[in-house]
């Protein structure tokens, strides 16, 4: 998959966020985005999902493509386990879903964590979930905004590992504040 971005912009009550974006972006790479905050990161993000739309400019490459995404807020079902947010998005016959998302879950987090509500977990553990649901999906491009937000580094560095298993061959798309997260993803830094 190819991405190509040319001539991008988005301003919001006459402030210019982007201004005339060019990337091109392939299948099998991390792009980093490592920008100060209010940069257009986020606004960047929502626009390849379509969650808000663009002033200019054009996107190929979209067609068809399957984006999965883990935003700032984690996003999930307080009331719901871990197991049951992982199972829900999972693709196939659902009597395997809650044991598919067990052995995912366990990737990144202790067992004694997943038979509880999301609620009751740490702000760290809630963000493990929300990266083990985004990517326990099929996708073709995922979008990782801030996913080491919480995270100390011994568990950036299991998610780190996790997502490079994971995302093999796929578009990737992360922000973060950190140039060692780059580092350790073998990113490539991308500028807005």
């Amino acid at each position: 998959m190819k991405l190509e971005i040319k001539e991008l912009s988005k301003s919001f009550g006459g402030t210019k966020v982007l201004d005339g974006i060019n990337i091109s972006l392939e299948s099998g790479r991390i792009y980093c985005f490592m920008e100060p905050s209010g940069s257009g990161k986020t606004t960047f993000f929502k626009i390849l999902l379509g969650i808000i739309t663009k002033d200019s400019g054009t996107i190929t490459g979209l067609d068809g493509c399957n984006i999965t995404a883990v935003f700032q807020e984690d996003r999930l079902c307080n009331d719901f386990t871990p197991i049951e947010n992982v199972s829900m998005v999972m693709n196939g016959p659902s009597r395997n879903h809650k044991k598919a998302a067990k052995e995912e879950l366990l990737n990144l987090l202790p067992k004694e964590s997943l038979t509880r509500p999301v609620s009751t977990l740490s702000g760290g553990m809630k963000r493990r979930v929300a990266i083990v649901r985004a990517l326990s999906v099929p996708f073709d491009m995922v979008i990782l905004d801030e996913p080491f937000s919480g995270l100390d580094e011994g568990n950036k560095n299991k998610v780190i590992s996790y997502m490079k298993v994971k995302c093999q061959g796929k578009l990737v798309l992360v922000s973060t504040h950190q140039q060692e997260d780059i580092d350790r993803l073998n990113g490539i830094l991308i500028k807005l």
